[in-house]
């Protein structure tokens, strides 16, 4: 599980499929509304409040975002300050609003450049030539709106090459660049590896 501070009253969890594992729980266990799944959001607020300081003022906002291969990016939001009748009960329960939301893109995150050549070459072989490629804060990023062979072999050629990026596409999109709009994987196969 991943922390990071989005602001004084926000911050976003990445946990991997494994995080939920590890807990007991699958990925359909989140759209449900159990004990077990209540209990990982507890956890994930009291670690946040230990390692960011982000504290728990009234009720919280819930989004959660389902990214295949990646794992689930969480967005909670403390939502106003709780008057101190509520504070007798503050130790109870959280009351919380969730949303859920399920993304089928894949978003790959690559150290070098020459990792991205490789799985390129490794792809191109499979009939696979789309995708877009960009750059953010020294790294590379291989965006795909679909996978063309099977997702979990997709998914599993791309990890040996890279990870499931934490930041979503958005992100890289407005503050990196992009290198290759479309058919990145044919481009680069193209101009790094045909000889």
């Amino acid at each position: 599980m991943r922390l990071e501070r989005l602001n004084y009253n926000k911050i976003k969890i990445f946990l991997t499929f494994d995080d939920l594992v590890e807990r007991g729980l699958t990925k359909e266990d989140l759209w449900k509304d159990t004990f077990k799944v209540h209990e990982l959001f507890r956890d994930m607020i009291e670690e946040a409040s230990e390692e960011l300081g982000f504290e728990i003022n009234g009720s919280v906002a819930v989004e959660v975002y389902s990214l295949p291969a990646q794992g689930m990016v969480v967005i909670v939001t403390s939502e106003g300050e709780m008057t101190d009748e509520e504070d007798e009960f503050s130790d109870d329960y959280i009351e919380m609003q969730v949303t859920l939301d399920e993304s089928d893109d894949i978003f790959f995150e690559f150290q070098t450049f020459e990792d991205v050549i490789q799985l390129a070459t490794r792809l191109y072989s499979l009939g696979c030539h789309g995708g877009s490629l960009y750059s953010y804060e020294g790294r590379f990023y291989l965006h795909f709106a679909e996978s063309v062979i099977q997702t979990d072999n997709f998914v599993a050629i791309l990890a040996e090459y890279g990870s499931p990026s934490t930041l979503t596409i958005y992100r890289v999109e407005e503050y990196g660049k992009k290198l290759i709009a479309n058919e990145a994987i044919a481009q680069l196969y193209q101009y790094f590896v045909k000889k």
